[in-house]
């Protein structure tokens, strides 16, 4: 790979990750409508084809949960504590909200797309 299309590479994954991060709130929201632990909204989330880091997820979950948007337990009937999290009331009006303006986002990004039906 030359020095051009590594250049066009990390611009593209930098801007993909951008695109990327303002989806986590809402997907997680989503996701934890059951509860779950953090471990498992990880692999949650990328089995749904949304790859989030821990060192990204957790932060983010102490965020929401100051927030009132996710509520949380503590499971110590195992050998390892673990807290579960779940979609608060107010999170769950968040998610609706958030769902609702993803949608009329993506009807005026295709709207953009002069491109959708043609090959390049």
């Amino acid at each position: 790979m030359d020095e051009e299309e590594l250049q066009r590479r990390e611009i593209s994954d930098a801007h993909r990750q951008e695109l990327n991060r303002g989806s986590v709130v809402l997907a997680s929201l989503l996701a934890l409508r059951n509860p779950g632990y953090g471990y498992a909204l990880l692999e949650t989330l990328d089995k749904a084809g949304i790859p989030v880091a821990g060192n990204t997820l957790y932060p983010l979950l102490r965020r929401l949960e100051s927030q009132g948007l996710l509520t949380s337990e503590w499971d110590t009937t195992e050998s390892r504590p673990r807290k579960f999290y779940r979609t608060s009331r107010d999170g769950e009006l968040l998610a609706r909200s958030l769902l609702a303006e993803w949608r009329r986002l993506g009807a005026a990004i295709d709207s953009l797309d002069t491109t959708e039906g043609t090959q390049s």
